[in-house]
């Protein structure tokens, strides 16, 4: 009989040491496994909500947001553009693109101008113009990612018409 419990010990201390681990496993070590596996699984690329203006409704779906958003940023930045005359060769690309990131504030910084050369010389102002239309933009909430105001960086394409 004694042969028989010891068996049983040893079979059930096995098990035991088996599984121990996440037995006596700290809360803290728990958790923060928890939250680096949640860390993981969260698209860092895509944001929750989009940065609105205030004529965007929140409580749109995503796409409306985004609709909204760049229809916006791009009626500004037509009325901004019609204030000036620009002749433009047909010759040259007259697609401009403008990539900017929108802070944890709303604040809007140009980080780069992707435009032809010709652009430049035709018409060396142009940066200036698009950077001086992004700070006079109406007010911005920023884009948010689980409920939390996160930098977001985007990009345009302006199309420079000559009529």
């Amino acid at each position: 009989m004694e042969i028989g419990f010891m068996r049983k010990l040893i079979a059930i201390l096995v098990l035991f040491s088996c599984f121990s681990c996440d037995l006596f496993e700290s809360k803290e070590k728990k958790t923060r496994k928890l939250v680096n596996q949640e860390i993981l699984a969260i698209d860092w690329n895509d944001v929750d909500n989009y940065p609105l203006f205030e004529n965007c409704d929140e409580s749109t779906s995503k796409t409306t947001q985004r609709e909204c958003f760049e229809s916006e940023l791009l009626t500004h930045f037509s009325a901004t553009l019609q204030e000036f005359e620009f002749v433009i060769d047909p010759e040259v690309n007259n697609t401009v693109f403008v990539d900017f990131l929108i802070d944890q504030e709303g604040k809007i910084t140009v980080v780069h101008i992707e435009k032809d050369k010709a652009i430049d010389t035709l018409m060396p102002e142009f940066n200036g113009i698009i950077s001086q239309s992004l700070r006079n933009l109406p007010p911005l909430a920023p884009a948010l990612k689980r409920g939390i105001p996160v930098n977001a960086k985007f990009r345009i394409p302006i199309v420079l018409n000559s009529n």
